[in-house]
């Protein structure tokens, strides 16, 4: 059964880093995808970053040069760097991974409906 848990969530400054781990089990990275996503209040969900097969990974250009991602295969955790924090980056942030043996592509890979499993999320708030 895969699990998804999110940790790292806290309040920090604006110009800030921290840092959000997702610890998977249920499943080996081999063939799978993993992202994350975060839903600010009154908004939709959006990609955040993802890491997939072979390696890749995709960033989305809202977060592009401040936020990366890295896997842990020791851990089984994949990490999101985040640095020069900004409020409009709080939010909920979730984890999500789904079998996908093809990469899908830099969009693609940051789309909610390519992905079965979720997290229930880790909250992320930054003050000005």
């Amino acid at each position: 059964q895969v699990h998804l848990v999110e940790s790292g969530g806290d309040s920090v400054q604006a110009g800030g880093s921290l840092t959000l781990s997702c610890a998977y089990s249920g499943f080996t990275f081999s063939g799978y995808s993993i992202a994350w996503f975060r839903q600010a209040p009154g908004k939709e969900r959006e990609g955040v970053a993802s890491f997939g097969t072979y390696g890749r990974t995709s960033v989305a250009d809202s977060v592009k040069g401040r936020f990366s991602v890295s896997k842990d295969n020791a851990k089984n955790t994949l990490t999101l760097q985040r640095n020069s924090l900004k409020p409009e980056d709080t939010g909920m942030y979730y984890c999500a991974a789904s079998q996908l043996p093809v990469w899908p592509g830099v969009r693609e890979s940051l789309t909610q409906r390519i992905y079965k499993y979720w997290g229930i999320g880790t909250q992320v708030t930054v003050s000005s």
